[in-house]
């Protein structure tokens, strides 16, 4: 036999239960707090999608005129850009970037 009783639902959560926070400012804060982030995480995506387009161009007109899809001595330019800006983490991000901005081979 199959009950027909309502399920249970779990009470909702407060502002600093859903942050960690220890108060309901800090909580306030937080929920402030990430909604940049998501705003700027909006933005670096859009952008990523752009350098993907630019870098696509670039290697279309580089096999276009004979050269190579991959340049690596700007690669590492870049590299070292990131690097320099960022410490060691700013390298694999780079290093991210770079391999979705290659396309397929």
């Amino acid at each position: 036999m199959t009950s027909t009783a309502p399920a249970k639902t779990a009470p909702a959560k407060t502002s600093a239960e859903k942050t960690g926070a220890h108060t309901e400012e800090a909580a306030a804060l937080i929920d402030d707090a990430r909604a940049r982030i998501d705003t700027l995480d909006d933005r670096i995506i859009g952008l990523v999608q752009e350098r993907m387009a630019v870098s696509a161009a670039i290697q279309e007109a580089r096999i276009t005129s004979g050269g190579r899809r991959i340049n690596l001595s700007r690669e590492m330019e870049i590299l070292g850009s990131y690097r320099d800006a960022l410490g060691r983490p700013g390298t694999s991000l780079a290093m991210t970037l770079l391999e979705l901005c290659r396309g397929r081979a």
